[in-house]
């Protein structure tokens, strides 16, 4: 890997800590919205932590609303598809606007992920990494990036798949992990700005399409 300027680390590191906190202080009121309705509408926590394996391999709890019911990991696929039944009808909604994954914003605080960078994998899918793909694994993970984006719509993809999780860890996981390396190699304070401001775009002004593979 192409090593990282420790002054660009630095300011992506000021980056990330000034974003969380003006996002997680004027979301104020939308975070306590999201709290009290999956507390009201879904029986069960609010927040669902999900164990994801971070920079240099270490594991970490990644926060976020719970959007579908109790246990459900013990009674589906560790993925999930679009429509899955699982999904409670608040979760649905907080899902569509990517609400559920406002708490990941402490994460970024604790300094476990960063707003720009490749998406944080369960371990069960880690496993699986080849040596080159574990490259991946040597930067924070992100809340969103380049391969967020062009995966936006995964749940889509996954909808009808005969085996949704071999369909993943050979066709869908690569192509991720091809992304976030070259998005390592080339990455700036500018590019994981761009990249923010693109997601942010893409979330309100492009409309929901199918990608195909």
């Amino acid at each position: 890997m192409v090593p990282i300027p420790i002054l660009d680390l630095a300011l992506r590191r000021g980056f990330d800590l000034l974003v969380s906190t003006l996002t997680l202080t004027l979301s104020s009121p939308l975070f306590l919205l999201c709290v009290v309705s999956t507390r009201l509408l879904s029986p069960g926590p609010i927040f669902y932590r999900a164990r994801r394996i971070g920079q240099n391999e270490t594991v970490f709890a990644m926060y976020k609303f719970r959007t579908m019911v109790v246990d459900a990991e013990s009674i589906g696929a560790s993925l999930t598809a679009y429509d899955d039944p699982r999904i409670t009808p608040i979760g649905r909604f907080l899902r569509r606007w990517k609400l559920d994954e406002i708490p990941q914003f402490i994460n970024v605080l604790k300094g476990e992920m960063s707003i720009i960078g490749p998406r944080p994998e369960a371990p069960a899918y880690v496993k699986h990494y080849t040596k080159w793909q574990k490259q991946v694994l040597s930067v924070r993970p992100g809340i969103t990036g380049p391969a967020q984006f062009v995966h936006r719509n995964e749940e889509e993809m996954l909808k009808g798949q005969t085996d949704p999780e071999a369909f993943y860890i050979t066709c869908i996981m690569p192509q991720k992990i091809a992304i976030d390396l070259e998005y390592i190699q080339k990455r700036t304070l500018a590019t994981d700005i761009w990249w923010l401001l693109k997601t942010v775009g893409g979330l309100f002004f492009l409309p929901t399409r199918k990608l195909k593979l």
